[in-house]
């Protein structure tokens, strides 16, 4: 009788930018159960969410296209996903799969099962949300009837934890940060956040009344992590109470990462910059996949699809499917290698960009201006400036031609094979938008 495909157990993280987490070098202990993972499987370093924000970035996850191919690339879609572009779970289903999504809803097509659970949270006064331990309630008794099942499963949890407000309970509150961040001895750095209109009323809705020091901000989005990283490790034992560990594959990836004091986008996930790019990527199927690597291959959201069915050996499912990202098995055992050099970059949330990534330069263009008065142009040069704090536009114009041209060229070939053209020309931000409550944040991510 031939062997049962493994499980599929998914952590496809809101707002997780990978400098944060400890296996990737941060110096705070955030992630030890992630960690203990990595160390059982393979991480890929240079992994990147390459369209920003929430609503491309989970769908090119699911379908393994571009975004000039699905035509997502905004929070707000301007129609549903295309039905011609087979989602993960679609392609599964044939092979026996049960696939259950938690924390978004069908607009997101193609599981058997939708599951939603409290993921965000109030005003300060209500605090704290405990969101992981709210997804594992709704997902523990899900669990238990998949395995009963004696079918595969997919289970695709988004987990909300480091998604502002950043509300961990504690101890994890002030497991980083235990003074008072009101104190007036305290330098004043939130001040420029209290003045940036369009966001200031979100944001200090769910902050101390009278905060003035950041630092506290960014220990809470880090207890954040440290408090779902506990509540993952409550489903991975669950897996392994049960006896299916070894036939489970458990991947942990992020739709986009987060900006917390950089570059003037206080506590959140738009622009371009590096923070809001990086995501993790983390595989983990024992006795399967190979302890301790670390792949320096340059990943996509694209190449997940592809990757999956490939190292569990079901390939066959997609035949005639197109992706437009690539397997990354191979690079679990070459790890000096990678599928490609550079990407194309787009934001279409509060800001309008697009541009292109090398391993060396990054430059985009504003398709128009945005509330926070950035330069039309910004280039920056990743190996001397890491941060971007330099923006080399104005001094290196040749540059900017080279990658421009390069950009265009690849949106000129993607246009031509697909037939269609570059969703974010669809798009109009304008300069009067506004956050305002929690309640209008999450309306505004609700599908």
């Amino acid at each position: 009788m031939p062997k049962r495909p493994p499980n599929l157990l998914i952590f496809a993280i809101d707002s997780i930018r990978r400098d944060h987490m400890s296996c990737y070098g941060y110096p705070r202990l955030t992630t030890p159960h992630m960690d203990r993972l990595a160390v059982a499987g393979t991480l890929f370093e240079n992994a990147f969410s390459a369209y920003i924000p929430t609503t491309p970035a989970y769908v090119t996850m699911l379908t393994g296209r571009d975004v000039i191919a699905n035509q997502q690339v905004a929070l707000g879609p301007l129609g549903p996903m295309a039905e011609d572009q087979p989602t993960l779970p679609e392609l599964l289903r044939p092979a026996g799969y049960r696939s259950v999504m938690v924390g978004h809803g069908e607009w997101y097509r193609g599981f058997d099962k939708y599951l939603q659970y409290e993921g965000w949270g109030g005003p300060w006064d209500e605090r704290p949300s405990r969101k992981a331990e709210n997804l594992n309630n709704a997902v523990l008794p899900e669990l238990e009837r998949l395995h009963a099942s004696k079918k595969p499963w997919m289970l695709y949890l988004r987990h909300m934890d480091p998604h502002s407000p950043y509300y961990p309970p504690p101890p994890y509150d002030s497991l980083f940060y235990s003074k008072n961040p009101c104190s007036r001895n305290l330098p004043n750095t939130m001040k420029a956040v209290r003045a940036f209109k369009p966001f200031a009323d979100y944001l200090l809705s769910w902050l101390p009344p009278g905060i003035r020091d950041a630092e506290f901000v960014i220990a809470q989005y880090d207890g954040a992590l440290a408090y779902m990283d506990a509540c993952i490790q409550r489903l991975v034992t669950r897996t392994e109470e049960l006896g299916i560990a070894e036939n489970t594959l458990i991947i942990i990836t992020g739709d986009h990462g987060e900006t917390l004091y950089e570059h003037e986008c206080w506590f959140d996930h738009h622009g371009l910059y590096e923070p809001t790019l990086v995501v993790p990527l983390i595989y983990y199927w024992p006795g399967t996949i190979g302890k301790g690597a670390r792949s320096k291959a340059m990943t996509l959201q694209e190449d997940f699809v592809p990757t999956v069915l490939d190292i569990t050996g079901q390939s066959r499912l997609a035949k005639g499917v197109t992706f437009d990202g690539v397997s990354l098995k191979r690079y679990f055992t070459e790890t000096g290698r990678s599928p490609r050099s550079e990407f194309y970059i787009t934001e279409c949330t509060w800001m309008r960009k697009h541009g292109w990534r090398t391993p060396i330069w990054k430059f985009w263009d504003a398709l128009e201006p945005d509330f926070h008065g950035k330069p039309p142009v910004e280039l920056y040069n990743l190996l001397e400036d890491p941060k971007e704090l330099r923006n080399l536009a104005e001094k290196e114009p040749g540059l900017v031609k080279t990658l421009r041209d390069r950009m265009n060229a690849w949106l000129k070939k993607r246009c031509r094979a697909t037939g269609k053209g570059n969703p974010i020309e669809l798009h109009q931000i304008g300069l009067d938008r506004r956050i305002g409550s929690i309640e209008t944040a999450r309306k505004l991510q609700k599908r």
